[in-house]
């Protein structure tokens, strides 16, 4: 069973079709039962919106404790804000503190991006996705493909071992994180056609292992 973490916030169906497209003979299920999050054999964590709604919606749910055992023992992809959360630190909502994964700061493109750049925010549309790793969620997925963006914060990993993807709007960020057992990424597969399909794809068979 694979398990999107549902807090009310996101294109949660549309993450759940996706993966009954690439999944048919896999139980698909979007739950906020905790229940649902130990049982399952592969957790995914979307989001999209605000980081501190979301926030205020783990911890009213008190998915603490499920979503630790998910990241301690099986795959786990982030999807949007799902990766946001994952670093210690976001600036949205007035500075709010992530889970704590992978050490860096999501800032909001402001911060890098000078007038004279005159792009847009949020950044929404395709943009291209620069592959630093190897990582069996790229399987079938050229480097350089377009996946389908829509966010105003970026991640900013501090250590390269960690990031496995980047992308240039005005500013280099973190366009996909991993290690061990955790993959996740900035862009919505979900939206992003054949090649975000290829990387849900991949997801529903990886093993947590790089």
């Amino acid at each position: 069973m694979i398990t999107i973490v549902d807090l009310g916030m996101g294109n949660l169906r549309s993450v759940e079709n996706a993966l009954k497209k690439v999944a048919p003979d896999q139980t698909i299920k979007v739950s906020s039962n905790e229940q649902h999050i130990y049982d399952a054999e592969r957790v995914v964590l979307p989001g999209q919106g605000a980081i501190g709604t979301w926030f205020q919606t783990f911890r009213k749910l008190s998915l603490s404790a499920a979503l630790e055992d998910a990241i301690k023992n099986k795959p786990l992809l982030g999807i949007c804000i799902g990766q946001q959360a994952m670093f210690e630190h976001c600036d949205e909502d007035g500075g709010v503190m992530g889970l704590g994964l992978f050490k860096g700061q999501v800032r909001h493109f402001k911060q890098f991006h000078s007038r004279s750049a005159n792009l847009k925010t949020p950044q929404m549309g395709w943009n291209q996705v620069n592959q630093t790793q190897a990582h069996p969620l790229w399987k079938g997925i050229p480097d350089q493909t377009w996946f389908y963006f829509v966010h105003s914060f970026c991640a900013n990993a501090e250590h390269a071992a960690d990031i496995y993807g980047e992308t240039d709007y005005g500013h280099n960020f973190t366009a996909a994180v991993g290690k061990k057992n955790l993959f996740a990424v900035q862009f919505h597969p979900e939206k992003s056609q054949h090649a975000g399909l290829q990387l849900l794809n991949n997801f529903t068979q990886w093993d947590g292992t790089v």
